[in-house]
């Protein structure tokens, strides 16, 4: 049962909506050759609303590079949210810029995209050089041409740190989903293992919240009463959300799609992955199924409930087998045709979909 501020409940459509498509071809600048960039797998799409249809910008991945293929980011669109047809060449991927030593040979991975209430819109994405994942930004005016920021955290002490899945925090406008400011910034969950938060002004340039977790205090007697002063210590980042024994989420937490803002709060949908030993005895063990969780729409980085239960099965969505098996990963979610479309990668090969009434 799903939890009186959760989305949905959710159905699963069936079936895959995308699967690999050997037939399309991309000469790679960074080599000069042509390659087959999505004849492998193609997962874990963003997707936005833009001219009344759907557009989803999925990971694709060749079965060229080392690191299970090198994965680039293309564009799929839609009439229906069900029945998309996929541009020829990919949109966002490594290329002879000022990024490739953070991109090649792993490439662009996981987009999630929203649109800015400035206008235009913002993909946060994966950068991997093949040993560290960095979260990265580019923004663009159409979804067809992308300009690469660089690093989310850039900025910020935090900028070559792992650092993953970027998930905006949006709201319903003109029934449409778009990023929303809270108390004058942007807001954005992130991380893998642990939840983190970050916060913007522009939607570009992003720092993580952390606190002094070593900070102490003392007592000084000064010109005859007390003072309290404050020993500084250590800056880390603020956790949000941890995994939790017995659970699905047991072994790690990864945000899913853009959060959304609703009367009861900011309801966020992750990932959780079960661990092998004190975990969901009923779920296979390292399976991943979306959970949701609500945070205070005042203060985003106060999470006030969790469900208990996920609310897609990998088993269920057939996500059984493929690149990694038993993996339904929710990483999109877009309001269309009066309902929730959410998009979920399909055993790390495929992409699925399911709907629910707002």
């Amino acid at each position: 049962m799903n939890p009186a501020w959760a989305l949905g409940p959710f159905s699963a459509h069936g079936g895959a909506l995308l699967t690999p498509i050997p037939e399309a071809r991309f000469r790679c600048p960074v080599t000069g050759e042509l390659v087959a960039w999505a004849a492998k797998d193609v997962f874990n799409p963003g997707a936005v609303v833009h001219d009344g249809r759907v557009h989803l910008l999925i990971r694709a991945e060749d079965a060229v590079g080392p690191y299970s293929g090198t994965s680039r980011i293309g564009l799929a669109v839609s009439d229906d949210g069900i029945s998309f047809r996929v541009e020829k060449e990919p949109v966002l991927f490594p290329d002879n810029d000022r990024w490739q030593p953070w991109e090649w040979p792993g490439g662009c991975e996981d987009p999630r995209v929203v649109e800015s209430p400035d206008g235009g819109f913002v993909c946060t994405y994966t950068a991997f050089d093949g040993k560290v994942g960095t979260l990265f930004v580019a923004t663009s005016d159409d979804l067809w041409r992308w300009e690469k920021h660089g690093p989310a955290f850039g900025e910020t002490p935090y900028a070559r740190r792992s650092s993953k899945s970027g998930a905006v925090v949006t709201e319903v406008v003109d029934g449409r989903l778009v990023a929303a400011r809270i108390g004058g910034r942007f807001w954005m969950y992130w991380g893998e293992g642990i939840c983190f938060a970050a916060t913007s002004l522009d939607l570009v340039h992003w720092k993580p919240l952390d606190f002094d977790a070593t900070a102490d205090r003392s007592l000084a007697y000064v010109d005859g009463h007390w003072d309290i002063e404050i020993v500084p210590g250590q800056r880390v980042l603020r956790p949000l959300l941890f995994p939790r024994r017995g659970r699905f989420d047991s072994l790690l937490v990864e945000p899913g799609p853009p959060a959304v803002r609703t009367t009861d709060g900011v309801v966020l949908v992750y990932n959780g992955a079960n661990r092998s030993q004190g975990g969901d005895p009923a779920l296979p063990p390292f399976s991943y199924q979306p959970g949701q969780a609500l945070f205070d729409a005042a203060d985003p980085a106060a999470c006030i409930a969790r469900s208990v239960e996920p609310f897609l099965r990998a088993d269920a969505v057939d996500a059984r087998d493929g690149q990694v098996g038993n993996v339904c990963f929710a990483q999109a979610l877009v309001l269309f045709a009066g309902r929730w479309h959410l998009y979920y990668g399909m055993a790390d090969s495929r992409i699925g979909a399911a709907v629910a009434p707002v």
